[in-house]
């Protein structure tokens, strides 16, 4: 048993390693075509570590990408794509900005009401898209892509002055939250503030490894993503299980862009990040749809971010670090592909040496038996 658990460790662990140590090396390899040097740009991201301040902002950073990667991961877990985190956060994040803006309670009530107003916006939008698909067969991948340029377009209609826009200079914004929905942040002094939200980062990762591994639900929920007829015939309604896991994947979505929004901007405005949604899919697919995993990929994703920028200090181009995450997520790819391969080649040699030897014990019995008559 211990043996089976070491090679089960090592496979999950070879797959991340061997795509990273590719993406360093094929970063290099780009560094040295440029002319310029394949080893100083790491070492001075590598020093930013160091610093108290940058450590922060890579945590404030990797809360954001951790909620988002969640969202996707519960996805591949029931085998779907779902690609429009990005639309869903927005336009959550949009929505319970406006909520904040414009209802004025008590914190105890503001806050819950402005996560709910979260989750329901992304579980609305992502829901969709399961609809269409348990209804009418249309991929989700397609429908979310769709959902994605649809969100904008309402973002835009949102932010017209005679609706709930605020134009501030040329900026524009659903206007500030009350303060009882704002959430302190943990002061560290001269480094900054760390998102007080990052606690719910933490309680959904944990929840997450819960309810897929110790659950009635998260049993059927990866029952279905790996087989869904096995699924179907053990009773398990798979179209369901599809909507359900679409609902609970923009649910998680929503909450992506609330830790910036509640514990730094107040607002949602032109300035506010995007494209985290799709960030989560690469620091998913790193992770391993783990929330350990996905907690180390999204601090690498955040270190890529806040330390690359001091790259312009040294004549490099901090476009490096976009280089190095586009090659993590080809590297994962391809390095995942084939450490199950190797994995599944270990186990057919393991389970064929087992039968040689169960095939040869059982000749030696037969001879005995033989001799003993």
């Amino acid at each position: 048993m211990k043996k089976f658990d070491k090679e089960r460790v090592l496979l999950a662990v070879a797959g991340p390693v061997i795509a990273l140590a590719v993406a360093f090396a094929l970063s290099a390899i780009v560094l040295i075509a440029s002319g310029k040097n394949p080893v100083e740009p790491f070492s001075v991201m590598f020093e930013q570590l160091g610093f108290s301040d940058i450590q922060v902002r890579i945590i404030n950073q990797a809360t954001l990408y951790y909620i988002a990667a969640l969202a996707v991961a519960i996805g591949f877990r029931m085998n779907l794509f779902n690609i429009g985190v990005d639309g869903q956060y927005q336009l959550a994040a949009m929505m319970a900005a406006i909520v904040g803006a414009h209802a004025d309670l008590p914190a105890a009530v503001q806050v819950p009401l402005l996560l709910l107003t979260a989750i329901l916006t992304g579980a609305f939008w992502s829901g969709i898209a399961g609809v269409l698909k348990v209804t009418r067969g249309v991929s989700e991948v397609v429908a979310t892509i769709m959902l994605n340029a649809i969100a904008t377009s309402v973002i835009a209609y949102l932010w017209l002055p005679d609706v709930f826009g605020v134009k501030v200079g040329n900026n524009n914004t659903t206007g500030e939250m009350y303060e009882s929905g704002w959430i302190p942040g943990i002061d560290l002094g001269k480094s900054g503030e760390v998102y007080g939200l990052v606690v719910l980062a933490v309680l959904l990762g944990i929840g997450y490894w819960i309810v897929l591994n110790r659950t009635r639900f998260g049993f059927d929920l990866r029952a279905s993503g790996a087989s869904e007829s096995a699924a179907a015939a053990s009773g398990v309604d798979p179209k369901r299980m599809v909507l359900t896991a679409m609902l609970i994947s923009g649910g998680l979505a929503g909450l992506a862009g609330l830790p910036i929004l509640m514990g730094d901007t107040h607002t949602y405005s032109l300035n506010f990040p995007t494209g985290i949604g799709f960030l989560g899919i690469g620091i998913a697919l790193l992770g391993r749809n783990s929330p350990i995993g996905i907690a180390f990929a999204a601090l690498l994703w955040a270190w890529l971010d806040k330390a690359s920028p001091e790259l312009d200090f040294y004549g490099y181009d901090k476009e490096i670090a976009v280089i190095m995450q586009g090659l993590i997520v080809l590297s994962v790819v391809v390095s995942y592909e084939a450490v199950r391969e190797w994995g599944l080649r270990r186990q057919q040699r393991r389970v064929g040496a087992e039968l040689a030897a169960g095939h040869v014990l059982g000749a030696d019995n037969n001879t005995k038996e033989a001799a003993g008559r």
